[in-house]
């Protein structure tokens, strides 16, 4: 079948990967077993400095090796492989030191030269976790940890990912307990170390460990969501207060298992684990996986539940790519090992449509109401109605080499430059399939039939099942038979954001001037403040300015991102008083008047704007019928 893949990121993954195709010493990985198990042992208690210590023997045989640091992750799809954190490596075997080289054109890989009579090649490495966010995500606290394999362990070349077996190990704080999706292995106890200290799990393929984190930590709690195939939330906090749940709170989350289960009529795994760091010191994270995934949260999730509800859609997404992602995979995500370059030309679908599903079961197991995910859903409304004018020159297939491109670091004008779109604009685009699958059948088929169909087939089965393009067209064609390749790459590739869903769903942008509660618990979480439907800019904690909307009121003002906000109107900037600037300009004709430090220089901008202000709602069209209150609507 024919990929549609545009033409920039085959060369972008051509020019990423480049180094794995020039250097001749690098075997291509093949689907043939590696002889004997390779050991991994990790040394997780070294908090203070954030340290992970790494034994490692591999079965060798005299000759040439070629070991690799996994390079491209999968959830990330991109090469972002911490290679600069690993430090220290030195290898032996027979009893002698055994010297290793750097390849010169892929610095993930290690050639070593096994002498005759060696049979393992013994490492010792560290893996340097970041000890704060400006050098990379912080999974070390004195509290709890996330580790994550792929970060700890060098692997060989020449062999797929799924034929290389491993036996891992890793000791934790004295009295800490554990979650992931491993099997622990015989004799020991789930969620618990052994006496000495350490929690041994059953060998798996490194592929299948890759897909396995962990998270620990001092303060835990484990909560049954689902007996059948069991469905675990593992939660690690900061302090025991935050492990406090309420009935209410639990059944919200027993609801939303079931309510995927009936979506998709099925499971691909024999047991899932929600892990969920409720932390204001570990770094952030939302990453799928097979049989689990990783969740970070708000401290106050559960025991501040009215205030959390914006950091309820996460677990729901995450849960969805166990279907969509994981199982079900585009067939350029599904490579052999962590050298191969990803391609991630259909990542509207592998994230955009979960994005779309995250929201929807939200609602309806009820981490949401229907009027918080309404005001969830005009927030991205809003986004791509007023802040994407980037559509001038780009496209939501293009964003998907954005991974590649931008690997998430910040960008000085994110609205014009546009940044891993297909999430949200991928899930309008989904709305509007739904929409239209509701239209051109009376109402009588919608986009649940099309997950059933594509993502619930094989029931019980772990296998990876890759798709096409092509693939997610027929799929659509049996739910209802439509020009459905004309009606994605239209949306996919025009210059202009993907919103005919909304009306087609019976809603529209309106803007009031009052912020819904859930719109303030959204930016009191993010401490952000969003004007950029009125002055054309967004701030963050401290009045900094976070995106200016490229060639708005603000931008031809002069405002710049990362400038900071001292006065408005001559009073110190606080957000209530910039706040009152913005609606007592309404009655007025004098324009705003910002005091802005850039770096050791000051100066003043005015921006003329009388418009008040203006937060996103969704508003019912008479004469449609209200498809999206179907579309939320529980599944019984």
């Amino acid at each position: 079948m024919n990929r549609q893949m545009s033409v920039l990121g085959m060369v972008l993954s051509t020019m990423t990967g480049a180094a794995c195709a020039q250097s001749p010493r690098i075997p291509a990985p093949i689907d043939q077993p590696y002889a004997g198990t390779i050991r991994l042992d990790v040394d997780a208690t070294d908090l203070q400095r954030h340290i992970f210590r790494v034994h490692e023997e591999i079965p060798v045989t005299a000759g040439p090796l070629t070991l690799l640091y996994p390079q491209w992750l999968p959830g990330k799809h991109a090469p972002r492989g911490p290679i600069s954190s690993l430090a220290g490596l030195v290898a032996s075997g027979g009893g002698q030191r055994i010297e290793w080289q750097r390849d010169p054109l892929d610095v993930y890989a290690f050639h070593f030269d096994i002498p005759p009579g060696v049979d393992t090649l013994k490492l010792d490495f560290q893996y340097l976790s970041p000890q704060q966010g400006a050098q990379g995500r912080v999974v070390m606290t004195p509290e709890m940890l996330n580790l994550q394999w792929d970060s700890v362990a060098l692997y060989p070349a020449g062999h797929a990912a799924r034929a290389i077996i491993v036996n891992p190990a890793v000791k934790l704080p004295a009295g800490w307990q554990f979650a992931g999706a491993l099997d622990v292995a015989d004799g020991e106890k789930p969620n618990q170390a052994g006496a000495d200290g350490v929690a041994r799990f059953k060998p798996v393929s490194f592929e299948t460990l890759v897909d396995s984190p962990l998270f620990a930590g001092r303060h835990f709690k484990r909560i049954e969501l689902a007996t059948s195939k069991p469905v675990h939330l593992n939660i690690v906090a900061d302090s025991a207060k935050s492990l406090e749940t309420k009935p209410e709170q639990v059944k919200a989350h027993v609801r939303m298992v079931e309510q995927a289960r009936k979506l998709f009529g099925s499971q691909h795994y024999d047991h899932y684990d929600f892990l969920l760091a409720l932390t204001d010191q570990l770094g952030g994270i939302g990453l799928e996986h097979h049989r689990s995934s990783e969740n970070s949260g708000d401290p106050g999730y559960f025991t501040e539940w009215d205030r959390n509800a914006p950091g309820r859609g996460l677990l729901p997404h995450e849960f969805t790519h166990s279907w969509n992602g994981k199982f079900r995979r585009p067939a350029g995500l599904s490579t052999a090992n962590f050298s191969v370059p990803m391609q991630d030309d259909l990542l509207w679908v592998y994230e955009g449509q979960t994005q779309y599903w995250g929201f929807v079961l939200a609602a309806r197991s009820g981490l949401w109401s229907a009027e918080q995910a309404r005001d969830a859903l005009a927030g991205v409304v809003a986004t791509y109605s007023d802040n994407r004018p980037g559509f001038a020159w780009r496209n939501v297939q293009d964003t998907t080499n954005d991974p590649t491109i931008a690997a998430r670091r910040a960008l000085p004008y994110r609205n014009w430059q546009m940044s891993e779109d297909y999430y949200s604009a991928g899930q309008l685009i989904w709305l509007a399939v739904d929409a239209k699958l509701r239209e051109i059948t009376r109402e009588k088929r919608s986009l649940d039939d099309f997950a059933r169909a594509f993502f619930g087939v094989d029931d019980g089965s772990w296998k990876v099942s890759t798709y096409e393009f092509d693939d997610v067209i027929a799929a659509l064609d049996k739910v209802a038979p439509h020009d459905w390749a004309g009606f994605l790459r239209e949306r996919l590739d025009a210059h202009q954001a993907p919103l005919d869903g909304v009306a087609a769903s019976g809603w529209k942008l309106v803007y009031t001037d009052t912020p819904s509660a859930f719109q303030k618990d959204a930016e009191a979480k993010r401490k952000s403040a969003d004007y950029t439907a009125s002055l054309g800019f967004s701030l963050g904690d401290g009045g900094v300015v976070t995106d200016v909307l490229w060639d708005g009121l603000a931008f031809n003002a002069g405002v710049t991102p990362t400038s900071t906000i001292v006065a408005v109107d001559g009073r110190a900037y606080k957000p209530d008083v910039l706040k009152d600037a913005v609606t007592a300009a309404k009655t007025g004709t004098a324009p705003i008047e910002l005091l802005l430090k850039d770096g050791v220089r000051y100066r003043s901008v005015r921006i003329d704007y009388h418009g008040g202000l203006k937060y996103p709602r969704l508003q019912r069209i008479d004469g449609v019928p209200d498809r999206l209150s179907a579309i939320l609507a529980p599944r019984r």
